[in-house]
């Protein structure tokens, strides 16, 4: 167990239902990227890599204010949303 994986939260919806949320993996997944394990985060949590975009989309929106940047965090938040549904679904169906 690497000393980033010490400080990650439970997931409160797995404990108490006893099924994994829409987002669970996504911090086990973040870990991996950081550790280079880039194929285990794919198959970890499918979203990391559009999530990780939008963040930093998000922020350098922020700070810039792109033009279209608005139309840009919809389309990745919308392809964010896809991917995690498609996953939850492949997960448990």
């Amino acid at each position: 167990m690497s000393s980033l994986e010490s400080f990650m939260l439970p997931c409160l919806w797995k404990q108490t239902f006893g099924m994994e949320c829409l987002g669970c993996g996504t911090q086990r997944a973040l870990v991996l990227v950081l550790q280079g394990e880039f194929s285990a985060a794919f198959k970890m949590y499918p979203a990391i890599y559009t999530l990780l975009l939008l963040g930093v989309f998000l922020l350098a929106h922020i700070k810039y204010q792109f033009k279209c940047g608005h139309k840009i965090i919809l389309a990745l938040f919308i392809l964010n949303i896809t991917i995690t549904l498609i996953n939850y679904y492949l997960k448990h169906f």
